[in-house]
């Protein structure tokens, strides 16, 4: 739980020190104030980097050369510093990290925001990111699998383009790739398959509770499910030499969403696509056990009566501390309203009060 939490120059908030509640925080403001922010300071803390963007020196506040977030997870602190042209800062209780890596999983988080929109409206990478954020935080071994893999992959890569025109293919260095390509991919593909079967009654469980009759389908989808992968890269390897990139492999897997018989993205109405991507991410929270979780702006383009709905199952004991913000009080008034472990804070231009 994040008891408390500093903020020095980080986008455009030049100075906070905020205490929050152990259940519900919730900030209202208009757009542009600085509300989301704040959520991703929350965010730097768990995974490291920023939600939005990958360059550090962008979060500094303009005008200023370095920022700096803090926060009291009562056991210990999490801070970050930020300095143009200096490598990042990242410590627990002062001591940095050998390894920025070595801190996912530490303080599990789950951030819902209108973003989300991409696990529909773009491709399958989105859709394995949301796999590997989610498992990447349980199991360390996935994390360290995964970055072996994309390094390979990389590596794989380049000599297929650099091989592309050469009329013959490097059997000899693609075979050493591609063996050691197999034992990170076959783990990463189990890892992915065992979380799907946990997840996916969660999903059910919690979009019947926001949209009662419809009926979702949620499928995982690998090449790995029916091939052997050191057979396929070698029947493949003519091709891929010809694509100039692997076609084969874990990078290919994907998530099928489906509203009854018919694809998401063809059939549900904004509204029904906003429910079935909230529910994923409620369901990760569910799925991982109590992790902070991060609601931005998630009101919009739903009803009231779904609204309610969520607002219901967030305050529940199956949920941990929660942050919310939205532009409008009136909804978090009655967020409030039956719970007296509750916070609201008033973002205007960067002030926090």
């Amino acid at each position: 739980m994040l008891k408390s939490l500093n903020i020095l120059n980080y986008r455009n908030i030049r100075e906070a020190s905020l205490e929050f509640a152990p259940k519900l925080n919730c900030f209202v403001g208009l757009n542009g104030q600085g509300k989301t922010n704040i959520l991703d300071a929350i965010y730097l803390l768990s995974f490291t980097k920023s939600a939005y963007t990958s360059q550090d020196s962008l979060n500094i506040t303009h005008g200023e050369e370095m920022a700096l977030v803090q926060g009291n997870y009562g056991e210990f602190t999490i801070s970050c510093g930020l300095r143009k042209g200096v490598k990042k800062q990242f410590r627990k209780d002062k001591k940095d990290y050998p390894r920025l890596i070595d801190h996912i999983g530490l303080i599990p988080l789950v951030m819902i925001s209108p973003s989300d929109q991409q696990l529909i409206d773009e491709g399958s990478d989105e859709r394995r990111r949301f796999m590997d954020t989610v498992i990447s935080q349980l199991d360390r071994r996935y994390l360290d699998c995964l970055t072996k893999y994309n390094a390979l992959l990389k590596q794989r890569n380049t000599l297929l383009k650099q091989y592309a025109d050469a009329g013959f293919p490097p059997d000899d260095l693609l075979e050493v790739l591609e063996w050691q390509m197999v034992e990170p991919a076959e783990y990463i593909f189990h890892a992915r398959t065992d979380f799907f079967a946990a997840f996916e009654p969660c999903f059910a469980k919690v979009y019947s509770q926001i949209a009662g009759e419809e009926v979702p389908h949620l499928r995982y989808i690998s090449q790995l499910q029916d091939r052997d992968l050191r057979e396929a890269y070698v029947k493949t390897r003519q091709r891929d030499l010809i694509l100039g990139w692997t076609s084969q492999g874990i990078h290919k897997d994907d998530l099928d969403m489906r509203l009854g018989e018919y694809p998401l993205k063809q059939v549900g109405s904004q509204g029904q696509q906003r429910t079935f991507v909230l529910a994923m991410k409620l369901a990760q929270a569910l799925y991982i056990g109590k992790p902070i979780l991060l609601l931005d702006d998630i009101f919009d383009r739903l009803d009231s009566e779904r609204v309610e709905r969520i607002v219901n199952m967030v305050q529940s004991e199956d949920f941990g501390q929660i942050f919310i913000t939205d532009t409008d009080r009136q909804h978090l008034t009655d967020i409030l309203r039956p719970n007296d472990n509750a916070k609201i804070f008033h973002v205007e231009n960067g002030q926090i009060a």
